[in-house]
């Protein structure tokens, strides 16, 4: 499960330094090294699936730390 994540983290920063040379210079490193076609839209389908996973871990985690502070509330009183 860790080296998914860190696996997805690192697609997720290739992909956002790849949209942020695409904003701000309007050059897209993606097709300037594969070029356009099938397989650059497999890359980019890889890159929102690092997302997706990325969002559901965060999503995991919030619900695991929100877990544990009702429990720790609980404990409280």
């Amino acid at each position: 499960m860790i080296i998914a994540n860190i696996v997805a983290l690192s697609i997720l920063i290739f992909g956002s330094l790849n949209w942020f040379l695409v904003g701000v210079f309007s050059w897209n490193l993606l097709t300037w090294i594969f070029g356009t076609g099938v397989f650059v839209r497999i890359l980019y389908a890889i890159v929102g699936l690092a997302g997706i996973w990325m969002l559901i871990q965060l999503i995991i985690r919030r619900m695991k730390l929100f877990s544990r502070d009702e429990t720790m509330k609980k404990n409280k009183q």
